[in-house]
């Protein structure tokens, strides 16, 4: 079994963390936090644009801010295969 999180980021995407702020449908004076996370491409982040787009559709808490943090913790470049073997007995 593959781990989808390094095969995810050796594609190129990194770590996203959003913190999205919504009102609240019965008070509209009241703000709530959601906090998302997903592995992503940025800087277009195409995952939490589709995200947002499906919040806006289907649920009822109109957004008010969304910030955005991401971390790209592995790159192709810093991952290199090495040829050899080293055998311990």
């Amino acid at each position: 079994m593959t781990d989808n999180a390094l095969v995810s980021q050796l594609c190129g995407f990194s770590l996203t963390t959003a913190e999205i702020l919504y009102r609240l449908p019965d008070h509209n004076r009241l703000l709530q936090s959601y906090i998302w996370q997903d592995y992503d491409m940025a800087p277009r982040f195409p995952k939490l644009k589709d995200f947002l787009a499906f919040w806006d559709e289907n649920l009822e808490g109109p957004l008010y801010r969304v910030r955005v943090a991401h971390k790209r913790l592995i790159s192709p470049t810093e991952f290199d295969f090495v040829e050899g073997e080293l055998r311990l007995q």
